[in-house]
């Protein structure tokens, strides 16, 4: 049996690449930790030499990496109000308007569950 290689979405935001994953296997964090921003819990790019090197490192560790530019599909909503916990967890990047949160989340599997959680998806271009 051929063991499930893991993905990554690494998305263009903000002038850099970022993306969210809990890496089970230490020595990966390791070798990313000089990107990963703490306070945000992402890891970002901001040179494209940073990020090919990543990629590369995610590639010979097993993981199918798509980058993506155009984040239509992976923008959520919810009105300002409402209990968001459950969707940042999964998101990337999140910014507030006086109604709303707007989140990118990290896949498109969690664009769909903050779905299930009441949020709307995003149909215009949100610049994070």
């Amino acid at each position: 049996m051929i063991p499930r290689r893991k993905s990554i979405t690494v998305f263009k935001a903000g002038g850099h690449w970022i993306f969210k994953h809990f890496f089970e296997d230490r020595e990966i964090f390791r070798e990313l930790a000089d990107y990963y921003n703490k306070n945000l819990y992402r890891f970002e790019f901001k040179t494209i030499g940073e990020k090919n090197r990543a990629l590369k490192l995610l590639e010979m560790r097993g993981f199918d990496v798509e980058l993506v530019e155009d984040l239509k599909g992976y923008v959520v909503k919810l009105p300002r109000h409402s209990r968001y916990a459950a969707v940042l967890k999964n998101s990337v990047a999140m910014i507030e308007t006086p109604e709303w949160r707007i989140f990118l989340m990290k896949d498109l599997a969690a664009a769909e569950e903050a779905q299930r959680h009441g949020a709307k998806m995003v149909e215009v271009d949100v610049k994070f």
